[in-house]
């Protein structure tokens, strides 16, 4: 199967690795040569230094019967691909991250695949997955259980020091965390997000690591 993926952030190259491990013929359009000079690098998969929201990067890319994943922060961004993939060139179909919910309606009318993260949390946190006592609780498996999407609830108590820096608390390799939940907050993380106590921190991860990752992220095993 063909994919070609719009951005090549951390949900970007998750996908991009994920589905390339897998067999399938994968190109990535990313804005920023320091992002794409890191995908070539770690994942060997076709990179375009481009704006997806411009055809020529999108035929370059091979768009035509593919199927076209948007992953960008911008929902402006990614409903212009989307829209571009399918009209001009043709795209089988076309999935886009989708950063607001509100706009989910809109994608959805334009035949536009709509994936909300922050819906889909808080459809998953309703289901209620008690937590146990390690603050762990696996909210749903994917890719045949081989991921998993799991909650790590950071206890408020004085054995967990504040502030600690998400891009230092060295996780394992192959869990990526998607969101932090803080009080009514939502938080799509990047280099600065800091994890403190009180937090619900959401990560799709191998099974394996689960109890590994929660530790880090609990302060049990700093």
């Amino acid at each position: 199967m063909r994919v070609v993926i719009l951005g090549g952030g951390r949900i970007g190259r998750f996908i991009a690795r994920d589905l390339a491990g897998r067999g399938h013929d994968v190109a990535v359009i990313e804005r920023e040569p320091g992002r794409c000079e890191e995908l070539v690098a770690e994942h060997g998969v076709l990179v375009i230094e481009g704006d997806g929201c411009d055809v020529e990067y999108l035929e370059q890319a091979r768009t035509t019967d593919s199927v076209f994943v948007a992953t960008t922060h911008e929902d402006e961004d990614n409903l212009v691909a989307c829209q571009l993939a399918l009209a001009a060139t043709k795209a089988r179909r076309a999935i886009s991250r989708v950063n607001v919910p509100e706009n989910v309606e809109m994608f959805e009318l334009l035949d536009i695949e709509a994936v909300s993260s922050t819906r889909l949390i808080s459809e998953l946190i309703e289901e209620g997955a008690a937590s146990t006592e390690t603050g762990l609780a696996r909210l749903t498996t994917l890719r045949g259980g081989r991921t998993e999407l799991v909650s790590v609830r950071v206890p408020r108590d004085e054995a967990v020091r504040p502030g600690r820096a998400l891009d230092r608390l060295k996780l394992p390799h192959g869990a990526i965390v998607v969101a932090v939940l803080r009080d009514e907050l939502t938080l799509v993380p990047d280099a600065d997000t800091t994890i403190e106590p009180g937090d619900e921190v959401l990560v799709l991860t191998e099974p394996a690591l689960a109890e590994r990752l929660a530790g880090r992220l609990t302060g049990r095993d700093a």
